[in-house]
């Protein structure tokens, strides 16, 4: 360990969080008038660059620099940029259509709106989902890919280097960070971590570029994609950029992107196969936009920045500011995912066997599991091993010849390994995981791990932002969490005003969140993949919720139940595609591909909804249309400069997908 960069790095971490709190001391948390608005919205007087580097220093964290890095790095590459560039988009639209509705009406939490517009149990229908949401996906995600990124990083460091140990540290840390300080601090540190951020990510891709360019060409030539025509020879003449075209894209553009395994088809394309399973074009026309609307207008932890906004031009100015800079992350973040591939693919699979190895040795009798192609490529022997367990385990011979590819190999032992599972219904744990060749969600740990810890004087700036980062995050993820539990069910069933004892309140739901997420952490290491896990979570709530807000905001005469309806009837949907219709219209081939991408589900589900919310207002519509309430204590006049600058945002995104088409 070197204690330069420890020491920087300690300073510089408790010296912003300190910076935090002391900007927070101004705000009146103990009166019984305005200690709640002080504390869960900052007193609604954020200005609009605190609100626009506070929406970024909240939305990137180690859960973008792990799953998006992690993601690119294997098949998906630069089509993961959708979820940023789109949401520039979203962001412009939520500043002038969402917005101005939630902030006329004064809310303290976004399901206070359905309750003015649909009713209290629509409110709690989604406050519910959304505490759990914050709390067991988000929350936990956090402190799972900043454990992550810190127990990679200091993979040989006793306790630093043990993830669980290290989930509940920063669990705890940003927990007493929060406690004390509510949004405002949150607000002013995400002030010097929104920049950080972006600095730093800067910095890892020009020293992955620079690495790139001294690197072997006959290594280098290892990790490009099948179809890519380049040669040693190319790689050898090629300038650092025209290295990462030439192996992941090929010399004249040639290698597209194709369905298959990380290798099979290029990575610099955001538009891929409707087969894809995560992110067909498909999903690019409507089911991606379900999710960016769902998180960037409609989620409690993201919208409360702009709700504690001094003005409605205030805000709308910070989230077009913020939007400019999500067209900014995927060169930061996606990009040097895709170089720690061409880099670092050795060390991307020892981190994998070194999981390997830990889930076969926890493995039970009768149990199985299952591969993927590239673990029986670079682990034979193991997966000949993998084979005679399942194959034991489900009571069939391994039926695969010697000269099997390796994906037949997998193809076999992970249908072994379903056949075991439907073979024992009744037994819960039967399939114990999935072995995999090469940990993605550690690229981005390993890309700082190799390039930039040499350097002490460089590198603690890099571990401060990172860290720094998932700290306020989680700060303002259990301020969110907290807010909706004590302002949409504590005080909604107590009836408590006093608006100190709800900071109270607050701060005793941000201690048992953290406690809560802290458990569940160390279990996503199971996972694949870290960020697939929290948008395939989402399918659950954010279609039906975004459908019952577009009634709420455009169809005055729909009647109020309808506010739970939808929620549950896309719940129900959802749930009905993925473990069961949607498989069998898959196994009947009604569909056009091998498996149905849960951005597909979730379109379905949101026309489901909407369909049934034209269905409910035709036959039953209200008899006049209901009254909001009117929050007179701010300034609702929109901001012009703010509207161009949305425009010029959108135009760049344009540009930007026919760059990358």
């Amino acid at each position: 360990m070197n204690y330069l960069e420890v020491v920087l790095f300690i300073v510089a971490v408790v010296g912003v969080i300190a910076l935090g709190i002391w900007k927070s001391r101004g705000e009146d948390t103990h009166s019984e008038s305005k200690g709640a608005s002080d504390y869960f919205l900052a007193g609604r007087g954020l200005t609009w660059w605190l609100v626009g580097f506070s929406l970024i220093a909240a939305n990137i964290s180690t859960e973008q620099f792990v799953g998006m890095s992690g993601s690119a790095a294997n098949w998906l590459g630069m089509a993961i940029a959708s979820y940023e560039w789109m949401a520039a988009i979203t962001l412009v639209l939520v500043g002038f259509w969402f917005l101005p509705r939630f902030l006329k009406a004064g809310l303290y939490t976004i399901p206070e709106f359905l309750e003015y517009r649909f009713g209290g149990i629509a409110r709690l229908a989604m406050a519910i989902p959304a505490i759990v949401t914050l709390v067991f996906v988000t929350t936990s995600s956090v402190i799972f890919s900043g454990a992550k990124f810190v127990s990679e990083y200091y993979n040989e460091v006793p306790y630093l280097s043990n993830l669980t140990f290290m989930c509940w540290a920063i669990g705890i840390f940003a927990a007493l960070y929060v406690f004390i300080g509510g949004l405002k601090a949150c607000a002013w540190t995400d002030l010097i971590w929104g920049a950080a951020l972006i600095v730093g990510g800067a910095i890892v891709m020009w020293f992955a570029f620079a690495t790139l360019s001294e690197r072997s060409a006959d290594e280098l030539i290892l990790t490009k994609v099948e179809n890519s025509q380049a040669t040693v020879e190319d790689l050898e003449q090629a300038s650092p950029w025209e290295r990462f075209i030439l192996l992941n894209d090929g010399t004249e553009g040639e290698a597209v992107a194709v369905n298959g395994e990380n290798g099979s088809g290029g990575k610099l394309h955001m538009v891929r196969p409707k087969e894809d399973s995560d992110l067909p074009w498909t999903a690019l026309m409507i089911g991606l936009w379900i999710p960016n609307f769902f998180y960037w207008g409609l989620n409690q932890y993201i919208v409360q920045r702009t709700l504690g906004s001094k003005s409605l031009a205030e805000g709308q100015k910070g989230i077009v500011f913020a939007a400019s800079l999500k067209l900014i992350v995927p060169f930061v973040v996606v990009i040097p995912g895709i170089l720690a591939f061409n880099l670092f693919s050795g060390d991307l699979h020892d981190s994998a066997e070194k999981r390997n190895n830990a889930t076969i040795e926890r493995l039970a009798e009768g149990q199985v599991l299952k591969v993927d192609q590239a673990f029986v490529e670079t682990q034979p022997e193991t997966a000949s091993r993998i084979l005679s367990i399942n194959a034991k385990s489900s009571e069939e011979g391994s039926m695969i010849g010697p000269e099997a590819s390796p994906e037949q190999i997998a193809l076999r032992i992970n249908n072994l390994a379903d056949k075991a599972v439907k073979a024992k219904p009744d037994e819960k744990g039967v399939l114990a995981g999935t072995l995999v060749g090469y940990d993605y969600d550690a690229a981005f740990p390993i890309l700082v791990r190799n390039l930039i810890k040499p350097m002490p004087w460089i590198s603690w700036f890099i571990l401060a932002a990172l860290c720094g980062a998932v700290i306020s995050s989680l700060a303002s993820m259990l301020n969110s969490a907290s807010t909706i539990a004590t302002m949409d069910l504590y005080a909604n069933f107590t009836g408590q005003t006093n608006q100190a004892v709800l900071v109270k309140v607050g701060r005793s739901f941000v201690v048992l969140f953290v406690i809560l997420a802290a458990i569940v952490a160390p279990m996503l290491n199971k996972l694949e993949s870290i960020f697939a896990y929290i948008q395939e979570f989402q399918g659950f709530i954010s279609p039906g919720i975004l459908a019952v807000f577009i009634f709420g905001f455009f169809s005055p005469r729909t009647p109020r139940w309808f506010g739970v309806v939808g929620i549950v009837v896309n719940a129900v949907a959802y749930a009905l595609f993925k473990w069961w219709l949607g498989p069998v219209i898959v196994e009947q081939g009604w569909w056009y591909s091998g498996e149905m991408a849960f951005l597909d589900r979730m379109a379905i589900c949101f026309f489901i909804v909407i369909f049934t919310g034209v269905l409910v207002t035709l036959l039953a519509p209200l008899d006049k249309p209901v009254e909001m309430p009117v929050n007179d204590q701010i300034c609702l006049e929109s901001s012009k400069g703010a509207k161009l600058a949305g425009s010029l945002v959108i135009v760049t995104t344009i540009a930007l997908y026919f760059i990358f088409w």
